[in-house]
């Protein structure tokens, strides 16, 4: 399996929000190669084309004025491109990135996002690929508008993003209950929160619920998309949780 990762992802200088806090994505690394057996991988930039398939270019524009917000944006949303790609080729990949990605729109953005780093990476799947369709997992504790607002009525993709069930377990088994009702796509995708744990700011799913989200995804992906997969974070903000939570995510979604 192979994760997306930049060392300059743990700088912390490019904004003053609770996703770009000092120390928060060191637990994921040092979780991930404790349990060893993944492929880290450097992204690139992505390019102004790249950012275009889905943003305008005033908005693109209203970032890049900031020159350390646009290359930490930029960086995530070509990992977010390079995740893609990977499990197109068949790789399942996990991106820790940041910024996030899910409430950024098309001409507009707020909740600690900038370039809609999910809609960056499909789009340009689409373009340059034979992908036609996707299923979105958002698990975030918040709905994904920007997901959304881009990508919610396009042909060929379905955003789901479940909120609070009566238990974790009939969240599980609503989620479970959906995937099997699909049909086939192209790939399967994920805004990966991690805020909605039960340590996180939304206090609800367990550690052991992250590695059940990603053996679902799997075995949707083997069933339904040749086995292509990939995710890409999104929220969790408690820093020992997310490590844990990313880990047993991992571990669910890899072979």
């Amino acid at each position: 399996m192979e994760i997306i990762f930049s060392e300059k992802f743990y700088e912390s200088n490019y904004a003053s929000d609770p996703a770009a806090e000092p120390g928060r994505l060191e637990p994921i690394i040092s979780n991930l190669k404790a349990e060893g057996g993944y492929a880290f991988r450097d992204p690139k930039p992505a390019t102004e084309e790249q950012i275009r398939r889905v943003h305008t270019r005033e908005h693109y524009l209203s970032i890049k004025r900031d020159t350390t917000l646009y290359e930490m944006a930029a960086l995530a949303a070509g990992g977010a491109i390079l995740a893609a790609d990977l499990a197109w080729q068949g790789k399942p990949t996990f991106a820790a990135i940041r910024p996030p990605g899910h409430h950024a729109s098309v001409d507009s953005c707020w909740g600690f996002c900038y370039f809609n780093n999910i809609s960056i990476s499909l789009l340009n799947l689409f373009a340059n690929r034979e992908a036609k369709s996707a299923f979105i997992w958002d698990f975030d504790l918040h709905t994904g508008d920007g997901n959304i607002n881009i990508l919610g009525e396009r042909d060929g993709i379905t955003i789901v993003n479940l909120k609070r069930a009566p238990s974790e377990e009939d969240w599980l088994a609503q989620m479970a209950m959906t995937l099997e009702k699909h049909p086939p796509v192209s790939i399967i995708t994920a805004s990966a929160g991690f805020d909605l744990g039960q340590e996180d700011w939304g206090g609800f799913l367990s550690t052991n619920a992250y590695e059940e989200i990603g053996k679902m995804m799997k075995e949707f992906a083997n069933e339904k998309c040749s086995g292509r997969r990939y995710a890409l974070l999104e929220g969790g903000y408690k820093f020992d949780a997310l490590g844990r939570n990313v880990a047993a995510f991992c571990r669910g979604f890899r072979e």
